[in-house]
């Protein structure tokens, strides 16, 4: 049988949970990856751990002509230390985060979030950028990262240019972001020994997406008091 009806019209079965026809690029750099997405005329999408971008392809939800998979780039994978900063390549994975395989500013804050997102399959796939750059308000990085005041930098033919995450994320599934740049890293400030963090959010069942979420960043030292409430 090539279609269902049950208690609603018949479908073919080819075009549910199946996305659309679209090809694969892998580019090894940076450079090569922004060539291919301005060459595709804002038909393409950047693809890193897929686990946001995956079904949303599967629903339809998303339909690009060409998939440009970052994840051979090897400085997006990169942590460096920056003046009183740290920058985390974009495609660095929850579970870098959750195994604390990775420098923390945030004296474990960093970790606690991971360790709460999804499962752990997912963890091991999904990145920061990835999550960021899909710009769903019950993603736990877009809350917390928000009340650290968290850099993006962003790259595109033109160069590099920085955007604070609170001003990067226009509405949810919205960003200020061009069809022909992509995230490189994100920017985190170190924090003080006196510095206290604070996070939770609400879900029926472990590894769904929040209902509610906050996040508290405090550092009298550096004169921080923020709070940010998502998903709601």
């Amino acid at each position: 049988d090539h279609g269902r009806n049950i208690g609603g019209p018949r479908f073919p079965l080819e075009n549910c949970m199946k996305p659309g026809k679209f090809g694969c690029a892998r580019p090894a750099s940076v450079t090569e990856a922004i060539k291919l997405l301005a060459e595709s005329g804002g038909g393409a999408k950047v693809m890193a751990g897929g686990q946001s971008l995956g079904p949303m392809l599967n629903l339809r939800l998303a339909q690009p002509d060409l998939i440009v998979d970052i994840t051979a780039i090897p400085e997006l994978t990169a942590v460096r230390e920056e003046a009183g900063s740290i920058l985390y390549g974009a495609c660095v994975t929850h579970s870098a985060f959750e195994d604390h395989r990775v420098i923390d500013p945030t004296g474990g804050f960093l970790s606690t979030i991971a360790s709460g997102i999804a499962y752990r399959a997912v963890r091991n796939r999904g990145t920061r950028g990835g999550r960021i750059a899909n710009a769903d308000p019950a993603a736990d990085w877009i809350t917390s990262l928000t009340s650290l005041g968290a850099e993006l930098v962003i790259a595109s033919a033109s160069g590099e240019r920085r955007v604070a995450l609170g001003a990067f994320m226009n509405t949810a599934y919205s960003v200020a972001l061009d069809e022909a740049e992509f995230i490189v890293a994100i920017k985190i400030r170190r924090y003080s020994k006196a510095a206290r963090f604070g996070y939770f959010k609400f879900c029926r069942k472990r590894g769904e997406f929040a209902e509610a979420m906050a996040a508290v960043a405090i550092d009298p030292e550096g004169d921080i008091y923020r709070a940010v409430i998502g998903a709601t």
